[in-house]
């Protein structure tokens, strides 16, 4: 795993309360660069999410992937900044290995979240790698 996601473990663990961590990730969500509104369209959003969420991603060189995101929901908006801290700037490669679903397990998200975010949060996940899919084919 990278730094920035590492940090996010490390952050959350210090953190008593699971109110203390839903601010923690809503901050998050209010620390990412905002996504241009020009990038607000279909399809950019992600399938899968009770909540509006936009992904865009761009390949630079070395098959490495940028991602930017948005959601109009505050903690919706901080997944998104999870999943980019954990996926964006990585090998398209690296993205494939990574297990998400481990980092959500391991913050406990899993047994915080309705079923709903759950499924979001996993949405936004295939929607990444397959992404990364795309780059290694081309």
């Amino acid at each position: 795993m990278n730094e920035r996601i590492e940090k996010i473990i490390e952050d959350f663990e210090l953190l008593d309360s699971w109110d203390d961590r839903y601010r923690y990730v809503i901050e998050l969500g209010r620390k990412l660069p905002e996504l241009p509104a020009a990038d607000h369209i279909d399809q950019n959003k992600v399938q899968g999410c009770a909540s509006q969420v936009w992904l865009t991603s761009s390949r630079k060189p070395g098959g490495v992937i940028e991602f930017q995101g948005d959601s109009d929901a505050h903690i919706v908006k901080g997944l998104v900044a999870i999943l980019l801290a954990l996926y964006s700037g990585e090998q398209a490669k690296a993205i494939l290995e990574t297990d998400a679903g481990a980092v959500f397990d391991k913050l406990g998200l899993g047994e915080h979240l309705t079923p709903q975010r759950s499924n979001g949060f996993r949405s936004m996940v295939e929607r990444m790698k397959r992404d990364a899919k795309e780059v290694l084919a081309a």
